[in-house]
């Protein structure tokens, strides 16, 4: 399984950066991007013509994970993803309809992302398979709002990604035993009241209890610092789980 992070900035982009995207390949399968925030589209294009992906899971709703769908839509009526058989797009419950909703808004058209996407929602916690991978989505704390992490499996290795999430048992169980654990570390330290992302201790914290193989850091503001025992995520790293 190969890994690549496209984009890993938070919020709001480290300089130069792209937001959250991470491109998932293996032999027998094809190409899953998880999430697709700004500029993730722009340095995929940047491989060369308009991006050859078979399918996008998003983890939830906030823009830095989804933004760059809008533009994706653009290119795919109208510019070089025209004629190019869309991509499936599998999203959170209720992600089918808000997408309706967000098409309304753009154009008056209800159907706006599903000429330009193959929709499909996911379940908590359930297998499903996407593009020769098996995928499982667990909700994830993040400011009460729905989130979820994905697990994925392919060619004998497990990729386990945060998402956006505060401290969980979940979380750990998400990673349990995985390859390699891409997880989010947005915070200086710990906060009061409802949680949504992790601070480095917690995440280190959920990986060891995971039992995991490898941590990546992603999603952390170049503001904070960092720490040279820990492997932190930069656009453009490609990781080969072997």
């Amino acid at each position: 399984m190969r890994v690549t992070v496209v984009g890993c900035s938070p919020a709001w982009p480290n300089p130069g950066g792209a937001h959250s995207g991470y491109l998932v390949e293996a032999p027998g399968a094809g190409r899953l991007l998880l999430d697709c925030g700004p500029g993730v589209l722009a340095r995929l294009r940047a491989a060369g013509g308009w991006p050859a992906i078979d399918a996008i899971a998003l983890t939830h709703f906030h823009l830095d994970h989804w933004g760059d769908l809008v533009p994706w839509v653009w290119g795919s009526l109208y510019g070089g993803g025209a004629g190019i058989e869309p991509p499936e797009l599998i999203v959170p419950p209720g992600g089918a309809e808000r997408l309706r909703s967000l098409g309304r808004e753009l154009d008056g058209a209800g159907d706006l992302f599903e000429r330009a996407f193959r929709v499909r929602e996911y379940d908590d916690d359930t297998a499903f398979a996407v593009a020769g991978f098996e995928l499982r989505a667990v909700a994830v704390p993040h400011y009460g709002k729905p989130a979820y992490g994905i697990r994925v499996s392919g060619a004998g290795r497990v990729l386990a990604y945060s998402g956006d999430s505060g401290p969980s048992e979940r979380l750990v169980e998400l990673a349990r035993d995985a390859d390699l654990f891409l997880c989010e570390a947005t915070l200086a330290a710990g906060e009061d009241g409802p949680r949504g992302h992790l601070s480095l201790d917690e995440a280190r914290a959920a990986f060891a209890a995971s039992g995991a193989g490898r941590l990546l850091i992603t999603h952390r503001p170049v503001e904070l610092p960092g720490d040279e025992s820990v492997e932190f995520a930069f656009d453009g790293l490609t990781i080969d789980l072997v």
